[in-house]
Order: structure tokens, then C-alpha cells, then sequence
């Protein structure tokens, strides 16, 4: 198997915004090939991740869109989906394609248009990630299902209630912080923690400021064999680590709400992939559609003990200056979470970072390797890609 590298990124503005899906697709490809470096003709592949434009934007065979907006005729195009995880799936189908010598240079895209139906429209769209028969029909959805996962988490860890909401929102507090100097986050606005902690209960114990957003966005990447990367960039960024793992869908048939199964095997197989350690990690961007996921993935992750996830936020362990910096990018609280552009936007912002050419009150100065994190579902399927820059 060959060592992979990213050459090229590039994304769209994340929020509600006019422009249409194959409008964000076409912008997305066409700033990752520019960054690049390669031509249109030398893409071999298209892997795309969308998760529902079927209902979205009523567009099904989305894969074939996405070749016809970034102008890439005759290739192999396939679309992964796997709920809010869909393009990372399309990120590790794209590094396994280039590694297995199938293919030199190809281009991963997700993309999402979420705004054009009204919220209770989108939440039922959304709530198909879950098990339909038994809990969507019975109405519960994702702001039920992680505030589950927090009352879980509380009892478990004996952290008492009003303390876990201030550990929380303290997560909210850190990721608008950062968001607010990304210039492609949905919401660019700073909060404080009585703010988050006093804002509309939405699912107890979780706040408004505790749940993500509904966003449209599109992101993408340009990969090749890590010996060809610098044929194309002065700044590739290698592949050297991934995971990928399933939980058990429904959440009355897990073993523990306060952990995820799915993250710990993800990482374990990414780190032992790479040769390191969590202490090895200089960043990390985790999925944070509900703030209580920020603690249980870190933990899962293996920065943080179990149940002591909350106390390092509180204590600004994982702020862009702490010890272990956490949503650089305003994560999907801030930054947004269109779900099928949500894990490639994390690598963009990633490989960003790596370069050092983010706005400099997020900026992790002299970062090398990073993890990003991302899950579909209710923590169901989980990647982990460890990425490092030359």
C-alpha cells in the first residue's frame, strides 16, 4: 500500500446561504483543484459524501451532480453516505483508492443544502440517522438522544447536574470563541458562559447554545501518493493515520451512553496505524453537533480520563493556547454542520492549520499532526484521521 497526501483544499462559506448545492459543489472543487496545483484532466475518481439531497433539495444521484459541476467528465464517481459522517466516509474510500495504486489523483467533495425546507422538515430528515422503527416513530430525535446521553453521563461520573450544564456550556463558550475569527463559520458571535447557561432548554439538560446548527456548506480535498505530493504542492500534508468503526444503532441496545464504543476502536486503529499516542496530538477537530459529544469523544480519544473531559473545558485545557487545543475552526456549534460537507470541512480546516495560515487568534502555533474526528448518527459510525504536514 502507498503513503497518501493531501495537495489541494478548499470550501465554501458554512451557514444558511442562496447558493444552490450544485453551486456549493462547483465552488468547493474548483478551490481545492486551484490549491492543488493539479489539472482537471489528471482527477481519476470522485469520491462524493452527501447524506440526504434526496429530500433536502429533492436531488438524488448526487455523485454524477458533483462530477457535472466541477466539470470532471467520464470518471468513476461514487457517493458514500453514512448520516453526518458521509464525507469523511468519501475521505478514507478516496485514501484507500490512491493507496491501493487504483488510482494516482482524485478529488474528495461533501456537500449538504439543509436550508431549503423549514426546521421541522429538516429535523425529520435528520432523525432517518437514527433507528426509524424504534425511535424515530416514537419521536425521539437527536437533541433527545444526546440529552439522554448526558443525564447517562452525569449519573455514571456523579457529576451533579447544575455542574455538568457549566462544564458544557463552557464547551459552547470555546467554540464561538474560535468561530468568531473564522471567516467561513456560520455563527461569528462570542458568548459568554452565563449566556450559554441561561439560554432556551431544548432537550434537558441541553441549552440552545448546546446544539449545533442547520447549515449549508460544501468542502473538499485533492489526494495522491505522498512521493508524487510535492510534484504538485510546497506544503502536502500526509495521511498517516485512520479509523472507521460501528456502534450499535439504536441506543437501548448499547452498553454504556457515557462512552463511545465506536470512537475508542476508531482511534485505537488510527494510532496504532500512525505509531503514536494521544499526547502526540497537537489538535484535534472533534464532533461537537451536541456539546455533551465534545466530552465523551475526547475521552474517547484518550485525551482526557473518563468523566474529567467537562473539568478540562471548564479550566481552559482545551482552548487554542491549553494543553490540548479543541475546535480551532468554532467546530460544528459555530463553524456549522452541513452534514454531508462536515467531515471534509474538518480535513480542510485541518490541513489550514497545518500550514499555519489561519487567522492568528485560532492559529495552533508550530502544530504538526492533528486528529479529526467525526461521527454519523448518535455517535454510531465513527472516522478518525490523523493527518501531519511535512
Amino acid at each position: 500500500m502507498r503513503d497518501v497526501s493531501i495537495i489541494g483544499v478548499g470550501e465554501t462559506k458554512f451557514g444558511a446561504l442562496d447558493e444552490s448545492l450544485r453551486e456549493l459543489i462547483a465552488e468547493a472543487g474548483n478551490k481545492a483543484l486551484k490549491d492543488s496545483g493539479a489539472d482537471r484532466g489528471e482527477i481519476e475518481s470522485l469520491y462524493f459524501g452527501n447524506y440526504c439531497g434526496d429530500r433536502f433539495v429533492k436531488q438524488g444521484h448526487s455523485s454524477s451532480l458533483a462530477a457535472l459541476a466541477t466539470g470532471l467528465k467520464y470518471i468513476p464517481t461514487i457517493r458514500t453516505e453514512t448520516a453526518c459522517s458521509s464525507s469523511s466516509g468519501a475521505f478514507k474510500e478516496a485514501v484507500l483508492g490512491v493507496a491501493s495504486g487504483a488510482y494516482d489523483v482524485v478529488m474528495v467533495l461533501g456537500a449538504e443544502k439543509m436550508t431549503n425546507v423549514d426546521t421541522l422538515e429538516a429535523t425529520d430528515i435528520l432523525a432517518m440517522a437514527g433507528d426509524r422503527e424504534f425511535e424515530g416513530i416514537q419521536g425521539l430525535t437527536f437533541p433527545g438522544m444526546f440529552a439522554l446521553m448526558a443525564q447517562v453521563y452525569s449519573k455514571k461520573y456523579g457529576i451533579k447536574m447544575e455542574d455538568l450544564r457549566k462544564q458544557l456550556s463552557s464547551v459552547a463558550v470555546k467554540n464561538h470563541r474560535n468561530g468568531y475569527y473564522n471567516p467561513s463559520a456560520h455563527m461569528r458571535k462570542i458568548i459568554t458562559l452565563e449566556e450559554a447557561m441561561d439560554s432556551r432548554m431544548i432537550a434537558y439538560p441541553l441549552n440552545l447554545f448546546d446544539c449545533s446548527l442547520i447549515s449549508d456548506g460544501a468542502a473538499a480535498a485533492i489526494l495522491c501518493p505522498s512521493n508524487m505530493a510535492t510534484d504538485y504542492s510546497d506544503d502536502p500534508v500526509d495521511v498517516i493515520g485512520f479509523g472507521h468503526s460501528t456502534d450499535i444503532l439504536p441506543l437501548h441496545l448499547r452498553e454504556d451512553l457515557s462512552r463511545s464504543k465506536a470512537t475508542i476502536i476508531a482511534s485505537e486503529k488510527a494510532y496504532k496505524m500512525a505509531g503514536i499516542k494521544p499526547e502526540d496530538i497537537d489538535f484535534t477537530e472533534v464532533h461537537d453537533c451536541f456539546t455533551i459529544n465534545e466530552l465523551i469523544s475526547l475521552e474517547g480519544l484518550g485525551f482526557f480520563d473518563s468523566g474529567r473531559a467537562g473539568e478540562a473545558s471548564l479550566n481552559e485545557k482545551t482552548t487554542v493556547d491549553g494543553s490540548i487545543p479543541v475546535n480551532p475552526s468554532g467546530g460544528l456549534k459555530s463553524k456549522g454542520h452541513p452534514v454531508g460537507a462536515t467531515g471534509a470541512g474538518q480535513i480542510v480546516e485541518s490541513v489550514m492549520q497545518l500550514r499555519g495560515v489561519v487567522e492568528k487568534e485560532r492559529r495552533v502555533d508550530d502544530a504538526e499532526i492533528c486528529l479529526v474526528h467525526n461521527i454519523g448518527g448518535s455517535a454510531v459510525t465513527c472516522f478518525v484521521h490523523i493527518l501531519r504536514r511535512r
